[in-house]
């Protein structure tokens, strides 16, 4: 896997960035918004995503000085926010556990 991510290298944020948009794409199609309601589902996505994106970023950030377990330093401890983070997002869709 080191290998494949060294092979990919700067192309690899590329990656994820054209499958966000193209996941977007088809929801867009497959819900059959017009042009309106595709601009603004487009323009609230991107909006919603650097409220979560600058959110975890600033958690991180936080959590740099936290006293966090050894064994949960790093992806782990950003695996349980992200987490807890989309535990309070699917509130605003409506979603109930």
């Amino acid at each position: 896997v080191p290998a494949l991510y060294n092979a990919l290298g700067v192309f690899l944020p590329l990656i994820t960035v054209n499958c966000a948009i193209l996941g977007g794409t088809l929801f867009m199609v497959e819900r059959s918004y017009n042009f309106g309601e595709s601009v603004v589902y487009g323009l609230g996505a991107g909006v919603g995503w650097a409220l979560a994106i600058t959110a975890l970023a600033g958690i991180r950030e936080k959590l740099k000085y936290s006293d966090v377990p050894a064994s949960l330093q790093g992806l782990g401890i950003t695996f349980i926010t992200v987490g807890l983070m989309s535990l309070g997002f699917m509130s605003f869709s409506g979603i109930q556990l």
